[in-house]
C-alpha cells in the first residue's frame, strides 16, 4: 500500500494493526516497527532500559517521516510565496496617480 506524498510504504496491514491493537493515531508508515516494540515492552514490563533497539528504530522512522513532511510543507510555502509575488507585480488595484 502506497501513502500519497510519502516516500515510505506501508508495511503493516490493517489486519496486523488491528490484531496488535495499535491505536489509530499511530497507524502510519512506522506501525510495522511499533508492533514488535509494544510486544517487547509488554514482555519486559515496560522497563525503560529494555527494548532500546526496537525503540530507536521506531523513533528514527517517525523522525524521518516528520522531516519529510516538514520539507513538503516548506516547498508548498515557497510555491505560495512565488504565486503571491507574481500577483503583486500584476495589475495594481490602486493607480499610482492617486497620490496616497
Amino acid at each position: 500500500m502506497e501513502v500519497e506524498g510519502s516516500s515510505k510504504k506501508m508495511i503493516a496491514t490493517q489486519e496486523e494493526m488491528v490484531e496488535a491493537r495499535v491505536p489509530l493515531p499511530y497507524r502510519d508508515q512506522c506501525a510495522h516497527l511499533l508492533i514488535p516494540l509494544n510486544k517487547c515492552r509488554q514482555a519486559e514490563f515496560y522497563l525503560p532500559w529494555k527494548c532500546e533497539n526496537e525503540r530507536h528504530a521506531y523513533e528514527k522512522c517517525e523522525y524521518e517521516l516528520l522531516m519529510e513532511r516538514m520539507l513538503q510543507m516548506q516547498k508548498i510555502r515557497e510555491e505560495e510565496a512565488k504565486l503571491k509575488q507574481g500577483q503583486k507585480h500584476g495589475i495594481p488595484l490602486i493607480p499610482k496617480t492617486a497620490n496616497i
